[in-house]
């Protein structure tokens, strides 16, 4: 990282006061009666209130806009275990995208803590808090099993975002790409470079829109991960495939769609080279690709690119995905998200890059040219303000149709 961008990062977050986010009031403290109200004796009373009919803390606490962003830093985007502590910038950061573009508050909360059960417990406990929890950079295969145990025990939306927000993206993504390069999700060959939660979530998802188990190869450090493979946890052996193919080379042969979610300069442009006609390659290592896609288009020119940087065109950014996630589904106080609320998100945002970009997005990026639906443009940018709307909107009347809300059409936020 250049030592300039380094230094402004820092003063950014250093100045004029440290962190990105914090607490501001939302009603009147300025005279004594005001703080009779907000405080005591005035505070008793929707105390009871809630004590009587525990709904009632959505009428009289910030609950119902109140979103916990919980990790235990195992696993922070490209860094790995830094530990709780070091992984608080990030959740601030994830924070303020929150409030930004879906006006959700947020605490942060950074637990260390390593044992899946206790984390559990821990966020158990302290979830009556809160309208939803929004798990973060929580290590596999351990984030799948807290995701799991928290939905089952909880009765508010949970979502890890590096697998279902992650997945979500990409799927819409990938829909729009392969409509412009002529081709089928059920027929495509796709290999997932990257066995973690991001990946495994997201061959998930393709599998439910229609890509096919036998047409799947997910690749992890030792190689294609195959039925005959020993030691391997159960979410690697969903997509454990039947083949005598071993090596990342072998897989991209013929393939249709690369999809990296593992780590810099891991996929070399001879091994694009292999792919069938028409290739997609979504490159989504942070900050620095599997591949660039310089390096892509100098050995296919037909190829559709995507990477998770703002500085290239369709940006993989789960930004465009988990606030409005969350928005729908604390407006119509939805007990979970579920997958009928995912794939809403998912084709809302897939269907916004047909409609004409208004102005003040192309302005955001400097563009001076329209953007209209193609290879430079399949994905929504991240200041598109029709997001909230659209994909809330979508997520609100799958919770209704689902049957997993509370209340019958969305709140007025």
């Amino acid at each position: 990282m250049p030592h300039k961008f380094r230094q402004a990062a820092l003063d950014y977050h250093a100045y004029p006061v440290p962190g990105k986010v914090r607490i501001a009031l939302s009603k009147p403290t300025a005279t004594q009666y005001d703080l009779s109200l907000a405080y005591t004796p005035g505070v008793a009373e929707p105390v009871k209130e809630i004590a009587e009919e525990a709904s009632h803390a959505y009428q009289y606490t910030n609950k119902g806009n109140l979103v916990a962003v919980i990790t235990n830093g195992t696993a922070v985007l490209g860094l790995g275990n830094v530990g709780a502590l070091a992984s608080k910038p990030v959740m601030e950061g994830k924070a303020a995208l929150f409030k930004r573009f879906a006006d959700i508050d947020v605490y942060d909360i950074e637990i260390d803590c390593d044992d899946p059960h206790e984390l559990i417990e821990t966020i158990v406990r302290i979830a009556p808090t809160f309208g939803g929890i929004n798990l973060e950079d929580i290590k596999a295969p351990e984030c799948f099993f807290v995701e799991d145990e928290l939905k089952r025990r909880l009765n508010i939306p949970v979502l890890h975002d590096d697998q279902q927000g992650t997945a979500i993206v990409v799927g819409a993504a990938l829909l729009n790409a392969l409509e412009l390069q002529g081709k089928n999700l059920s027929e495509v060959k796709i290999v997932c470079l990257g066995a973690g939660a991001a990946g495994i979530a997201t061959m998930r998802l393709l599998r439910t829109l229609g890509a096919r188990q036998e047409n799947i190869m997910v690749v992890d450090r030792e190689g294609i991960i195959h039925t005959q493979r020993e030691n391997v946890n159960a979410q690697k052996k969903e997509f454990a495939a039947t083949t005598e193919k071993r090596s990342l080379k072998e897989a991209m042969q013929d393939a249709d769609v690369f999809i990296g979610v593992s780590g810099a300069n891991l996929l070399a442009p001879e091994l694009v080279e292999i792919m069938r006609e028409k290739p997609i390659i979504f490159a989504l290592s942070n900050p620095h690709p599997e591949i660039m896609p310089a390096d892509v288009l100098s050995v296919r020119k037909d190829a559709l690119i995507a990477t998770g940087r703002s500085d290239f065109p369709n940006q993989v950014n789960n930004v465009l995905c988990f606030p409005y996630l969350f928005r729908g589904a604390l407006d119509v106080r939805a007990s979970t998200i579920n997958e009928a609320m995912q794939i809403a998100a998912l084709y809302a945002i897939k269907d916004l890059v047909k409609e004409p970009v208004p102005d003040e997005v192309l302005v955001a990026y400097g563009l001076e040219q329209p953007l209209e639906f193609g290879p430079a443009y399949f994905l929504p940018k991240a200041t598109d303000l029709r997001l909230k709307e659209k994909v809330s909107t979508a997520v609100a009347n799958a919770a209704i149709a689902t049957g997993v809300a509370l209340l019958g059409c969305p709140a007025v936020r």
